[in-house]
């Protein structure tokens, strides 16, 4: 279902301007489905789970490598998000943020790529996690605790008048990544459930207010 979606998004991606690039040679959406196939190969059972690899480099030809020039951003973006949908669908962790390089290589030809991978710790080896914002902007869980409220000091700052001005906290507890209420007016709900404090796992939907927060353990 995550490539599915990668491969629809794609296709918006590619469309227009950027179709004619892609009529002959390289097409983008095989990044995807190598990648996936790159996860699968290389998932191994560890201590919290099946882990797979988060780090991805894929050498293309320089033809290639100006064709996606004017997209690599959201190219590489949408890749990142293929892995952590395909991940999600098969139980997949990871154990560390997910990063997609595009390199280019001048040994190949156009329409051939070749993808390395690795497993690859955050800093300190700690706990990763991220939140989605509706708006699709993603904040990553660090060492300091994440507040989220209506207030300008909030690392996540919600417009909104259903939201307290210090709502809620998202922070790491040990090997685990919490999100705890700071005695909001409204409450904090995960999955629709209120709660007082909860440990996240990947694709919750925290709920301050009016707004829905996702997060995801990558």
């Amino acid at each position: 279902m995550g490539l599915q979606s990668f491969e629809r998004r794609l296709e918006r991606l590619v469309e227009g301007v950027f179709a004619k690039a892609f009529r002959s040679g390289l097409q983008p959406v095989e990044l995807g489905r190598r990648l996936t196939r790159e996860m699968d190969a290389r998932r191994a059972v560890g201590v919290r789970g099946v882990m797979t690899a988060n780090h991805f480099v894929f050498n293309l030809a320089p033809a290639d490598m100006e064709r996606v020039k004017p997209f690599s951003e959201a190219l590489v973006r949408e890749l990142a998000d293929a892995a952590r949908e395909h991940a999600r669908s098969e139980g997949y962790r990871f154990v560390g943020p997910v990063e997609v390089e595009l390199q280019e290589d001048v040994s190949l030809t156009p329409g051939i790529f070749l993808i390395s991978s690795e497993l690859k710790e955050a800093a300190g080896g700690v706990t990763v996690g991220t939140l989605v914002l509706a708006d699709g902007e993603r904040v990553s869980v660090a060492d300091k605790p994440l507040s989220i409220g209506r207030l300008a000091e909030c690392e996540v700052v919600l417009a909104d008048d259903s939201v307290s001005r210090r709502h809620a906290e998202v922070r790491r507890q040990g090997s685990e990544i919490v999100v705890a209420d700071l005695g909001s007016t409204n409450g904090t709900k995960v999955n629709g459930e209120r709660v007082a404090e909860r440990v996240l796992d990947d694709g919750d939907v925290i709920t301050v207010g009016n707004a829905s927060i996702r997060f995801e353990a990558s």
